[in-house]
């Protein structure tokens, strides 16, 4: 157990930040994992509006600091591609 004052705080702030980081990464995977369904459905309009939601959270996530923000850019660029693809197999299959 700490003794000092300052690693008692330190023990604080690393509680705070880790719950923090928890909710932030629970909340990109469950979002992307909702997505990801989605695609995989080929249900269109439910692609569009689960990229829509999992946008801004990555970005918050890369803005707090738990995602990196290439990581983030990464994921949002990839997720887009395959909603782009299965709008366009969509259109084509019209």
């Amino acid at each position: 157990m700490a003794y000092h004052k300052s690693a008692i705080k330190r023990i604080r702030q690393t509680e705070k930040r880790t719950k923090r980081n928890r909710f932030y990464k629970t909340r990109v995977k469950t979002v992307i994992k909702e997505l990801r369904l989605a695609i995989a459905s080929k249900a269109v309009e439910e692609a569009e509006k689960a990229l829509q939601k999992s946008i801004p959270l990555i970005s918050k996530a890369a803005s707090k600091g738990v995602l990196h923000k290439r990581n983030a850019a990464r994921k949002i660029s990839r997720l887009t591609k395959q909603v782009n693809l299965l709008k366009q197999s969509y259109q084509n299959t019209q």
